[in-house]
């Protein structure tokens, strides 16, 4: 640390104190009884100010800058602006000592020899108190929360903002030690407010806000006069009786003298936030200096060791960024730092350091040797075992233990000396002189080599890694570099003020200078970035470098050296340099050039460096191939230029090597197909057919496919064409491509097809297939299409796919619930089996879900399928039983309907009647098994109740007394049982009215008939109406034999005029049955109807014996009076005859079933169809 005088004045009185404006622009002076004001940039004495009537004793400014305040001996305070004008004065009883503003609140605190006042710009008044001593120096704390108060009496009292007293601290030398001044650390690191206090006892104390003393007493040898701290507070000025400036660390250790003075120094301060300091002496000289503080510092390769608060020293790991702080409590004068080593000289020893351990990140030091002699030198070298002084011209060597081993005397002042390795105890040093000799000493070696002179004096050296080069910058800011051996001049640079070589290449070294960094590698221009500061260190690609007081390590990409032994195909050496740090780029510059120059194992490092394994895979490949002999280069580099994306190059060299066709795969794989024309030129057609193909390949890859298409067309590729149309949906290129195939060209034409099948374009794919002929496709479209008319009418051109028509047909009606039209397509197409099956599932359905009217329409199909079926002789008699079987099964469920919906809903519109017959036509039906569905439980419910109501009262007694044996619903049970009592109220007969009658014998039978539908006498079958159930007036009679049904029709249509003739029923009785033969020979007896003459007949025993007429009887009917059930075959006709004709009765022409006429056209109105077998009414067929 050294002072430099800026300015000097000197006043004509004692100058008491000053202040500093904050800003740091102006100085207040208290001088006799005036205040001075000077510029602080050169001494300029602006103004002084008048105001005061005795000696102004002190002067303080506000923190803001705002307004600053003096104290005289004239009692009074005065409160000045910035703009050094007048504006506030109030008064103490006593000569003002000292004042102090409050770096927060600005209160200020003035202070006088019996009490002390606090005054603020917001108060009227000032509130004063009462002090038992004189008060001779006051400070705030940082917060301004506290007042600390020096009194002559050796008592310091720490107030708050009231004024109140908080801490009394009692110095041991009481009054004998008056306290001069004190001040509070402003600095806001700290983690306590550190009071420092100089009193007279010649003494520095340290204290905390509690009064708690910190350490110990530092002895002063002066009386102090002031004391204050620099604006971080790391530092302390005292002044005093020994006329001269002191500087003290903040802890109190004395580091120097700042100016020496020829009076006593009253006050002294630094100004705000800078290394000035000004002084104020009893004689009046006002002295400004600026502190110098010199960079005590050592470094070798990435330790860097410096001097930081003057007494600590920092090593500071340049790599790791790790520091570690060594607390000397000294003035550290200087550093020196090799390996493991760290050498510090404070002011009267020299203390040796080692690390604890050879790890290269370890940064814990530990005290070796310490050397206790003082020692004056200029510059400090340590090495393994030894210390080295350098004083001007002389160099030292001194063991750890202080011992003088050897000494060298130079012939020249020593300008730099550094340390170049070698082995523990024979370290070499680098030497330069200010004559400019360079020599190289050896530590065990008396004699100093000298490696070479040069006439310019030395500022810095340095040696390259081999010890082969040497570079000097000299005073004239240039840097040369030499050859040891030959002491030849390599080359200069300008512009440099430091060198450094890199550690870990020959070749290459840094120089800064001028804000520049510059970087030269072997005898290439210098590459430049901008770099403030000084190198000091190169390692690889980090660069050391000195700026002000801050060691910083940049990375520097190796990259300018790099290219520029590229530039000269020197590829070896411009990997050593990327090794040293570039970035990926400059990698794969290299890897490239490398290639290119087939470098091959350079570039396989670069490329491995850079991860690139496809460039990886070429030079392997490559390899490979120079193994197994191939020598041609220019094929080699076609395949890198290749790889780079030089085409065209690529190209040239693979024609140059006679491979053309790998330049035509080259192009064409990278869909650079004009290129590949061009270098194909008029070649073979083949060759460009292929050509097209590939460029539809990639037309349609990169999502072209409509130029694909045209592309594959013209390159006679249909199918690929179809294909990208097809999965694009474009049916008029489709259209265009079909129509454009000859139909031989099957397949592209079935492929069309399929296409417009996929895009519902089925006209399209109907016109395919017709023009290659195939039918079955056609009629399979036609079907997957539903386009039903056009396939059935494709079927009657061309039998042979009826069942490829109907099947599917019928399936899909079966799949869309359109079950009845699927069973007639599945008996239209010859599948009677699945016919059958899907009826008999239908009437399962019907039965299950209660549907009986439905059931009985799916029964009486069954039978008429049966019936059909049965046209096969193979199958005719179980096919017929089936016939007979199914259309009883009809007649029971469509009976069944009425009752189920009678029990089943709340409301029923069928006449008692109508519900009395159908119940007692199923009771007398169900004599052996029931259907399932049907319940004998309503059957009998309906019959009773309706019986009941009817008269039929004995009928009802047995219904009752038959549902007795049944299990019955708990709905209808006390209904039955209200019944079965009721009815045997009623008498126990039936009513006339309800007995039915035979109409061929007129017998009357009873209600309760155990033969079933049949007259009890003549066992003729009752044929009742399908909807009333009634018995209706028919007579059943049959052929005699010889008449076909042909002849007996047209005997009836004769309707030939009736005779009154005579005649007789015969009765023939044969083995296995009986006749009654109408005979016409006999005379007639007066009955004009031969039919009619001889029913009314007693018969006896228990066959059926049936009506059978001939040709005469046929020819006498009325033909309206006939109706005739025209079975188709192998059934026989029925034929019957009304015996009331006036009654007209209806016959379904499809089903059979008779009805009276006016119920039929009724239930036809209302239905539009038959109610039994549902025939349209419009429907003309039978």
């Amino acid at each position: 640390m050294r002072a430099v005088l800026t300015w000097r004045d000197k006043a004509e009185q004692c100058i008491y104190d000053l202040a500093f404006k904050p800003d740091g622009t102006q100085l207040i002076l208290a001088a006799g009884n005036r205040l001075l004001v000077y510029d602080t940039s050169d001494g300029t004495l602006l103004q002084p100010l008048k105001g005061h009537k005795d000696t102004v004793y002190c002067v303080a400014y506000a923190k803001d800058g705002k307004r600053f305040a003096s104290g005289s001996a004239d009692k009074s305070i005065i409160i000045w602006t910035s703009k050094l004008e007048g504006i506030l004065k109030y008064t103490h009883n006593d000569s003002i000592q000292c004042v102090s503003y409050n770096p927060v609140t600005h209160q200020l605190a003035s202070c006088s020899s019996s009490d002390f006042g606090l005054w603020s710009p917001e108060q009227k008044s000032v509130s004063k108190h009462k002090s038992s001593s004189k008060i001779t120096c006051c400070s705030w704390t940082n917060d301004g929360q506290y007042l600390a108060l020096g009194m002559s009496n050796g008592i310091i009292s720490i107030r708050n903002k009231n004024g109140e007293e908080k801490v009394k601290i009692e110095r041991p030398g009481g009054s004998l030690s008056p306290i001069w001044s004190i001040c509070w650390n402003p600095s806001r690191e700290e983690h306590n407010d550190i009071l420092a206090v100089a009193d007279w006892g010649q003494k520095l104390s340290f204290y905390q806000l509690s009064g708690k003393q910190i350490g110990k007493d530092r002895p002063l040898n002066f009386d102090p006069c002031c004391i204050s701290y620099f604006t971080k507070g790391e530092y302390i000025l005292v002044g005093g009786s020994d006329k001269q400036v002191s500087l003290f660390t903040k802890d109190g250790v004395r580091l120097g003298t700042v100016g020496e003075q020829n009076s006593w120094v009253w006050t002294c301060r630094v100004k705000p936030d800078s290394n000035y300091v000004v002084v104020g002496c009893q004689d009046g000289t006002i002295s400004f200096y600026q502190l110098i503080f010199s960079t005590v510092h050592g470094l070798y390769k990435d330790r860097y060791a410096y001097r930081d608060s003057m007494t600590d020293v920092i090593v500071q790991h340049l790599i790791t960024e790790q520091k570690v702080r060594i607390k000397c409590r000294e003035l550290v004068k200087k550093i020196a730092i090799y390996k493991n080593r760290l050498a510090i000289q404070l002011p009267e020893k020299i203390l040796i350091y080692e690390l604890y351990s050879d790890d290269s990140a370890d940064m814990h030091y530990r005290v070796k040797e310490k050397i206790v002699k003082k020692f004056e030198c200029n510059l400090l070298v340590v090495c393994a075992d030894h210390i080295i002084l350098c004083q001007e011209k002389r160099l030292q060597c001194l063991s750890f233990s202080g011992v003088k081993e050897r000494e060298w005397q130079m012939e020249s002042l020593i300008r730099y000396i550094k340390v170049i390795g070698g082995p523990a105890g024979r370290e070499g040093l680098l030497v330069g002189l200010k004559n400019g000799q360079i020599l190289k000493i050896f530590v065990d070696n008396l004699f100093a080599i000298v490696l070479l002179k040069q006439a310019t004096a030395v500022r810095c050296l340095d040696m390259s890694a081999s010890r082969n080069k040497l570079a000097v910058v000299d005073e004239n800011d240039t840097c040369l570099v030499y050859d040891i051996h030959t002491k030849e001049l390599l080359f200069q640079e300008p512009n440099a003020n430091s060198v450094a070589w890199n550690t870990q290449c020959e070749d290459m070294l840094c120089f800064s200078g001028g804000g520049y960094l510059n970087i030269k590698a072997s005898t290439f221009p210098v590459h430049q970035q901008k770099l403030q500061g000084f190198v000091v260190g190169y390692n690889g690609s980090k660069i050391f470098c000195l700026h002000v007081f801050s060691m910083s390590a940049v990375e520097v990409p190796q990259s300018a050296p790099m290219y520029q032994y590229l530039d000269r195909k020197m590829f070896k050496e411009a990997y050593q340099i990327a090794c040293l740090g570039v970035t990926d780029t400059d990698w794969r510059e290299l890897a490239m050039e490398a290639l290119e120059g087939l470098e091959f194992e350079t570039a396989k490092k670069a490329f491995t460096r850079v991860q690139d394994l496809r460039y990886l895979e070429l030079i392997s490949s490559i390899e490979e191939r120079k193994k197994r002999g191939e020598t041609n280069n220019d094929l080699f580099l076609a395949d890198v230029f290749s790889y780079q994306g030089k085409f065209h190059e690529a190209a040239k060299l693979y024609k140059r090597s006679g491979h053309e066709s790998l330049a035509l795969d080259m192009y064409t794989d990278l869909c650079m197909f004009e290129y590949a024309k061009d270098f194909l030129g008029s070649g073979d057609p083949k060759e460009t057919k292929m050509l097209i193909t590939k460029q539809a390949d990639w037309a349609r890859n990169i999502n072209e496919p409509k130029a694909a298409v045209e592309m594959y067309v013209s390159a006679g590729e249909h199918a690929k064409a179809i294909e990208i149309s097809g999965n694009h949906g474009w049916v008029d290129m489709l259209i265009d491509i079909a129509r454009k195939l000859d139909k031989a060209e099957r397949e592209p034409l079935l492929m069309c097809a399929h296409y417009f099948k996929k895009l519902d374009s089925p006209g399209y794919a109907a016109e395919t297939y017709l023009k290659i002929g195939d039918l079955k496709s056609l009629v399979q479209l036609y079907v997957d299409t539903k386009r039903w008319d056009e396939a059935f009418a494709l079927g009657e051109k061309h039998p042979e796919f009826k069942d490829d028509i109907y099947v599917p047909y019928a399936q899909w009606l079966a799949e869309n619930d359109r079950f009845e039209e699927a069973q007639k397509a599945f008996h239209k197409a010859g599948r009677q089996g699945e016919a059958v099956r899907v009826l008999e599932q239908l009437t399962h359905n019907a039965v299950v879900e209660s549907r009986f009217s439905d059931a009985a329409y799916y029964y009486w199909m069954l039978s008429m399928q049966c019936l059909d079926m049965a046209q096969d002789p193979a199958q005719k008699d179980v096919m017929l039983e089936k016939f007979h079987h199914f259309q009883h099964l009809a007649e029971l469920y469509h009976g069944y309907q009425t009752i189920h919906r009678y029990t089943e809903e709340p409301f029923s519109f069928d006449l008692p009647e109508t519900l009395f017959n159908i119940s007692k036509f199923l009771l007398h039906s169900l004599t052996k098994a029931t259907p399932l569905g049907i319940s004998k439980v309503n059957t009998l419910f309906t019959l009773a109740k309706q019986s009941k109501a009817l008269g039929a009262y004995k009928l009802a007694r047995h219904a009752y007394d038959k549902l007795r044996g049944l299990q019955i619903p708990a709905r209808i049970q006390k209904s039955i049982e209200l019944g079965t009592l009721t009815i045997r109220s009623k008498p126990f007969h039936d009513s006339e009215e309800l007995v039915p009658l035979c109409y061929r014998c007129s017998t009357n039978n009873p209600l309760l008939n155990n033969l079933g539908n049949v007259c009890i006498n003549c066992r003729q079958p009752f044929i009742f109406s399908a909807s009333s159930y009634e018995v209706l007036h028919l007579v059943e009679f049959y052929l005699e034999e010889g008449i076909t049904d042909e002849e007996a029709v047209a005997l009836i249509d004769l309707e030939a005029p009736r005779h009154k003739r005579e005649g007789k029923w015969q009765e023939i009785t044969s083995n296995n049955s009986q006749t009654l033969k109408l005979d016409e020979t006999i005379g007639s007896i007066g009955d004009d109807d031969p039919f009619t003459a001889k029913l009314s007949f007693e018969q006896g025993g228990s066959e059926f014996v049936p009506v059978v007429v001939n040709r005469s009887v046929l020819r006498s009917m009325s033909r309206r009076d006939v109706l005739i059930k025209r079975w188709p075959p192998p059934l026989q006709w029925q034929y019957f005859r009304s015996l009331l004709p006036d009654a007209s009765i209806t016959m379904c022409p499809s089903c059979f079933q008779m009805f009276h006429s006016e119920d039929y056209e009724l239930l036809v109105l209302q239905h539009a169809c038959c109610p039994y077998c549902r025939r349209r009414i419009d429907d003309t067929g039978p």
